[in-house]
């Protein structure tokens, strides 16, 4: 059996399909966001509303959706236990526009489906505001106004092509509109959040540690922040984004847990710092945790626009507010800081706890190492030199499938497995110190970075999630070491990362592609991506504000902006009606030529009302050539026939086979019109 083609369907089947599949292309991106039922329910009902479109059959009765709306809420309640909120919400939105499309039965139902499309496409924005979503929307969004423009074509068949090119230009028409009232309109918080960020087993930053419960670590190649130096860069192995600090641990997890110690006896931060500071601006993606990445160390608050930070007794400055949308601030770092008591102090005692029933074998190698006479008068720094000196030395390797640990990890790691990624190697170290009597912490954030050679931006990824160490030492205070650099020094110091496997699909596309053009395909991309994030999404009131200053406001405010945007909105406008205006009566040849004729009417002294039209001024010729004689002046006869023939020209069906007719027949009226003379 053949299928008829798409152009050869009937109107109906074939509109129907369009908008089918401009809904199914906006509520893709939805589907890995709403729950799974809701995305096969609504796939399901726009398959079937497709299929009863092909085959010109009945759609069901309201009975079937009222029981699949029943359904749905059951469904909605019992997984977000509401129906309210974000989440909740665009799961009826999604289920409401696809029962719609089961009522798809006349144009009042098709401007529902369509204006739901316009809601549930900003909807994707309440997830993700990135380029590629952007994008995807758009075609969305031509999609739908096609659709709608095709709706108020309710005569014939019209080509969707013609339907799209004027939706095309339509959209070209408000693009101006639309970079107005973004640059213009004032900046306000979001309206939507980000979803839920869920990292096991995945890199990243995470406010805990949990050892060894990970048997393969996913690399998470997005971009966790850019970061914009002044001048020179300082060298990657000096790249330490400091994020939480892990002192608490309970055998398993690492936790940056409040100090259990009185007031009195904990640690102050104590920092001091010396030397040329390294400035720089980051803009850190939204990530919703509370935390502000800087460089070791950062003794000022980083600029902030509407935001408060506080730095921490362990270096770490924490906002008074998750970070939902793209954050943009300045910050000046020291490399040559002091932090931390000089001398032992009694709350240095909560860096060295560690769990009972945990890690003997470490326990006992650690004191060994204490009674051997070669180590009798070893200081904390000759410790850290002895343990890293076996990491080096011991066959450890570095990888991302260290296989699952179990209860006693450090014990593991140094004696059997000898292999793990960041987190293995650091507390191993951290437990191997604290049972030498060293106070010793775990600092995560991120490690190093790969430089753009496109926009000079230093992209900071996930997979850049770094854990390393912190010991006390006599006269020093806390010291930075990183254990990880001991057992793969690239990990540090170069630009080499490790990197998961390709796919199966990953090696077609790309199995054939030099790695110097992907490298630059991915830099390409990268420059372009922040970009978008520079100048749209972290588009702020401050950079508004700044917009007005270089215009001439010398202290601007929110008020100006308002102003501003609606002097512009008006001028336009009546740039707009004028413009119309003037193509109504001098871009139109015929009103041209219509508007000639009535001046010289008018000139002769004929009283025309306002707004008429070529016949009603030919009958009120021909009615005042009747009142003064029975048979027509041939003058206002020659008018009448005229102006008749003028208004045909208009409205009446051109003459087939004489595709130039319209401009011959305008320059005879033309040419007659000068003829053309008031009877005296």
């Amino acid at each position: 059996m053949k299928l008829p083609s798409f152009s050869h369907l009937p109107r109906d089947t074939r509109d129907t399909l369009f908008v089918l599949a401009v809904i199914a292309w906006v509520l893709a991106p939805l589907s890995l966001e709403v729950p799974l039922w809701c995305s096969l329910l609504s796939a399901a009902v726009m398959v079937w509303r497709g299929v009863l479109a092909w085959r010109s059959q009945p759609l069901p009765s309201r009975w079937w959706l009222l029981g699949l709306l029943a359904l749905c809420l059951v469904a909605t309640l019992i997984s977000f236990k509401t129906i309210l909120g974000r989440d909740a919400g665009v799961t009826l939105v999604v289920v409401l526009l696809a029962l719609k499309t089961l009522e798809l039965r006349a144009r009042r139902d098709a401007f529902v489906v369509f204006f739901l499309g316009f809601f549930l496409m900003l909807t994707n924005f309440f997830y993700s505001q990135s380029l590629l979503t952007a994008a995807a929307m758009l075609l969305g969004l031509l999609g739908l106004l096609t659709a709608l423009v095709n709706a108020h074509m309710p005569v014939g068949k019209p080509p969707l092509w013609q339907a799209a090119r004027l939706a095309g230009g339509m959209a070209l028409l408000g693009a101006p509109i639309m970079v107005l009232l973004f640059v213009l309109f004032p900046r306000m918080a979001p309206l939507w959040g980000l979803p839920n960020d869920a990292m096991t087993g995945r890199s990243g930053l995470s406010a805990s540690m949990t050892v060894g419960n990970i048997a393969r670590l996913a690399l998470d190649g997005s971009v966790a922040m850019r970061v914009r130096f002044e001048g020179t860069a300082p060298a990657q192995s000096a790249l330490y984004f400091r994020g939480p600090v892990l002192t608490h641990f309970d055998g398993r997890a690492w936790q940056a847990l409040p100090s259990a110690l009185p007031r009195a006896l904990r640690l102050p931060a104590d920092l001091k710092v010396a030397g040329t500071p390294i400035r720089y601006q980051v803009t850190l993606e939204p990530n919703k945790l509370p935390w502000l990445l800087v460089l070791d160390a950062t003794p000022q608050a980083p600029a902030l626009v509407g935001k408060t930070a506080r730095m921490t007794r362990e270096l770490q400055w924490i906002l008074d507010q998750p970070v939902t949308e793209l954050l943009r601030y300045n910050a000046e770092s020291y490399a040559n800081f002091q932090h931390g008591p000089r001398e032992r102090l009694p709350g240095l005692q909560e860096y060295l706890a560690l769990p009972n029933g945990y890690n003997p074998r470490t326990l006992e190698l650690a004191a060994e190492l204490q009674r051997d006479p070669h180590y009798a008068r070893a200081d904390n720094a000759q410790w850290v030199a002895v343990v890293m000196a076996r990491l080096r030395s011991g066959g450890y390797r570095y990888t991302l499938e260290p296989g699952v640990y179990g209860q006693h990890s450090a014990d593991e790691f140094w004696f059997d497995r000898k292999l793990g990624f960041c987190e293995h190697i650091a507390s191993s170290f951290v437990i191997f110190m604290r049972a030498l009597n060293v106070p010793a912490r775990i600092v995560t954030g991120y490690q190093g970075g790969e430089k753009n050679t496109v926009d000079d931006f230093w992209t900071v990824r996930q997979s850049d999630a770094h854990a390393w160490t912190e010991v006390w030492l006599e006269g020093q205070g806390w010291q930075r070491v990183d254990p990880t650099s001991a057992v793969a020094p690239a990990r540090t110091g170069t630009l080499e990362r490790l990197t998961p496997p390709r796919g199966v699909i990953a090696n077609a596309i790309l199995g054939n592609v030099s790695p110097a053009l992907a490298l630059n395909l991915r830099a390409a991309w990268d420059a372009v991506n922040n970009r978008w994030n520079q100048w749209v999404l972290n588009y702020t009131q401050t950079q508004q504000l700044d917009l007005l200053k270089n215009i001439g406001f010398k202290e601007p405010n929110w008020q100006d902006l308002i102003y501003l945007l609606c002097a512009i909105v008006v001028l336009t406008s009546l740039a707009g009606a004028a413009w119309s205006a003037w193509e109504r009566h001098h871009l139109d040849p015929w009103l041209r030529l219509l508007h000639r004729a009535l001046l010289k009417l008018k000139a002769a002294g004929m009283v025309l009302p306002a707004n008429s039209t070529p016949r009603q001024i030919a009958q009120q010729l021909l009615d005042d050539s009747l009142h003064s004689s029975p048979q027509p002046h041939p003058g206002r006869q020659a008018w009448h026939d005229w102006l008749i023939r003028l208004e045909a020209l208009r409205y009446a069906p051109a003459s087939p086979g004489h595709p130039g007719s319209f401009k011959h027949q305008l320059a005879t009226l033309q040419s007659e019109l000068k003829h053309l003379h008031w009877p005296k």
